[in-house]
This record gives structure tokens, C-alpha cells and sequence, in this order.
């Protein structure tokens, strides 16, 4: 097993992507409109979106970015007819493929100068899917609108590929990843790219100073092993961590994998990490394919905790854990079950701008 290692050369310019349950200005979401991501079941998502933002403009602002102004008077109207003050939302009218706006939209950082800049990482679709270049153009626009500085990652002047589901950071130098999403041939983002420079690369632009890097994803994921659904960061040195209990399932053993990894590992002290469990849903299907349901997917609001749910008994189980861990925030169900035949859920759709 290839283990994590502490970071040597250090960068140029000071950069640091800060923990998500640090302080936000506001989150970002983007208005789903791709109807063929929910076959036979569309029309109850944009309900879901309301939802979720009720709960999250009772923390923060939310950026809303929607494809042309029809759309906006249209979801304006969904807001109130939802009683949802819409002084807390905020449009953009910037077009999209899809939106999974974690993936595509900026990664924001803090500078030396501890002023807040976004970094552009290049987005092709998680080399799968063709309709990406609307996507791909989101960062620069919002850096422009905001008047925000812009770092675009590249190695040998070639921009690098990175979806911001596919990494996780205590805000303290450390960031979690899979080998089956940076370092596998399928869907291969990067094939230019080695372990090596990816966490030179992770270095420099994000201020990470030891990658964790675990082994795959769960089943159904689409992105070929995002950590946003296995593995999360609730504390500097506080990982919940994706738990099948059924051996027959086709998680059971990469998930035990990843966590027997985790408990091998330690922070940038050289201090083991705590490792709790987080149980699985049963298995969803829909139409004989599996989705990727997973209570990892929850999002870290200032003064909320938002979890995917999907009318299963552990529903419960992981409110209560989450609760415990955050006890300043009120933790919240949005059922997800239409949610996740997007083959995403409540993190993936969401992207966090710290605060100055």
C-alpha cells in the first residue's frame, strides 16, 4: 500500500483552501436544468433545490446561477411561493452544462496576504461526458464579476484538471483523495501527471502539505471515485469515513480498505488521525442501476449541517453522529433519494466561499 508523505518543496506563493466549517460568505449553487440526469423524475428536483436553499439562506447568502433571465423569474417565484426570503439569494446569469457546480465552479483559497482568490482548475466533464465547456468557463466569470484574483494550476504551462468532489482538506495542510480518481487510466484526468506532481501541484496552489490518499469510491459513482462520497474531514484531525457492514455488497471491501488506511495514517505532526464510521444506506437502484448513495455527501454550512437522506433506518443513526460533531450547527435531512439518480447529492451540488 503506497502511503502518504509529507511534502518537501515548498511553493513560491503562500496559498490555503480553507476547511468548509470555516466562516463562508456565501455558498454557491448552480439551478438544474439538464432534464435527461433525472430520467422520468426531473420535475421534483427543483423542489429539492428549494429546499436546500430555505435551510441554507438562514446561514449565508446563496449564489444562484441560472442560465437566462426566464429562469430566474421563474425560480424567484418558486423561492417565495416557499416562503424563503430572497434578499439572502443572489443571481448570475451564466449558462451551464450540468449542476454539480463543486466540481466545475472556483475552488476559492486564502493568499499571505489573507485576502480571498479563487483558483480555476480546469473541468472536462470528469473525462467522461462531451457537454462540459459551459461548465468549464463558471470560475473565470465569477472571478470577473467578483473582482476577485485568479490562479489558473498548470504544469508545464499545461492547465490542470481537477474537480473540487474529488479532494477534501482539514484547513490545516492535509487533503484526502482516491488513487481511483487522480491515478487510474479510466476517465484519466491528467494521464500526463504522476502522483508526484499532483501533489506538488496540490501544494502550491492549495497549501497542502501531506495528501492521504485512499483507494476507490463508491459503486455508482460516475466520477470514478470521488472522496466526497467515502471520506470527510469534520475536524483538523476527525475523519467520518464511508462503512458498508454487508460483505456481499460490492462497497464492503474497498470501503473497509479506505478506512484501515485512514487508521494507518497521522497528520502533518505525525499524529494519528481519529476515524469514525459512517454507515451506508441500502442500496438504491433505479431502472437496474445502482446510485451512488451516501450520507458522506453532506455540506457544511455556517450555522447548518446539510445530509443527504434516503428513507432508510441509518437515516437516524448519522443525524444523531453528526450532530454530536457539530454541535453549534443545526443538522438537517434533505431526503435525496430523487436527488441521487443525478448521481450526486447535497455536496456535490454545492460550492463554499470563505469568508475574507
Amino acid at each position: 500500500m503506497v502511503r502518504s508523505r509529507d511534502l518537501v518543496k515548498q511553493p513560491k506563493r503562500v496559498f490555503c483552501m480553507p476547511a468548509e466549517w470555516e466562516p463562508h460568505e456565501a455558498t454557491w449553487i448552480a439551478w438544474p436544468h439538464l432534464q435527461s440526469d433525472w430520467p422520468g423524475k426531473f420535475a421534483a428536483i427543483p423542489w429539492v433545490y428549494v429546499e436546500i436553499v430555505r435551510h441554507l439562506q438562514q446561514s449565508e447568502p446563496v449564489r444562484i446561477l441560472v442560465n437566462d433571465r426566464p429562469t430566474e423569474t421563474r425560480v424567484q417565484k418558486m423561492l417565495c411561493r416557499a416562503g424563503i426570503d430572497t434578499k439572502r439569494t443572489e443571481f448570475f446569469r451564466y449558462r451551464t452544462n450540468r449542476c454539480w457546480v463543486r466540481d466545475y465552479g472556483p475552488i476559492f483559497v486564502r493568499t499571505q496576504e489573507r485576502s480571498v482568490a479563487l483558483t480555476d482548475w480546469k473541468f472536462n466533464g470528469w473525462a467522461k461526458y462531451s457537454n462540459w465547456r459551459a461548465d468549464n468557463a463558471i470560475p473565470q466569470k465569477i472571478g470577473n464579476t467578483l473582482g476577485r484574483e485568479r490562479i489558473v494550476p498548470e504544469h508545464h504551462s499545461r492547465q490542470i484538471v481537477l474537480e473540487g468532489g474529488s479532494i477534501e482538506v482539514n484547513g490545516e495542510g492535509l487533503l484526502l483523495t482516491t488513487e481511483e480518481c487522480l491515478l487510474d487510466p479510466i476517465q484519466a484526468r491528467n494521464p500526463q501527471l504522476q502522483r508526484v506532481h499532483l501533489e506538488q501541484a496540490f501544494a502550491d496552489y492549495l497549501g497542502i502539505r501531506k495528501v492521504l490518499w485512499l483507494g476507490r469510491g463508491v459503486t455508482g459513482d460516475d466520477t470514478h471515485g470521488h472522496v466526497d462520497g467515502i471520506a470527510r474531514f469534520v475536524g483538523p484531525r476527525t475523519i467520518v469515513a464511508a462503512c458498508e457492514t454487508d460483505p456481499k455488497d460490492a462497497n464492503y471491501a474497498p470501503l473497509r480498505d479506505n478506512i484501515d488506511r485512514l487508521r494507518s495514517m497521522t497528520d502533518t505532526e505525525g499524529r494519528p488521525l481519529e476515524v469514525l464510521e459512517l454507515p451506508m444506506p441500502c442500496p438504491l437502484y433505479f431502472k437496474g442501476q445502482r446510485l451512488p448513495a451516501s450520507y458522506a455527501n453532506f455540506y457544511i454550512a455556517n450555522r447548518s449541517v446539510l445530509v443527504p437522506t434516503f428513507n432508510d433506518p441509518n437515516d437516524l443513526i448519522v443525524l444523531e453522529l453528526l450532530g454530536r460533531l457539530f454541535p453549534d450547527r443545526i443538522v438537517t435531512g434533505i431526503h435525496s433519494v430523487d436527488l441521487v439518480l443525478g448521481l450526486g447529492t447535497l455536496h456535490c451540488l454545492t460550492q463554499q466561499q470563505p469568508a475574507e
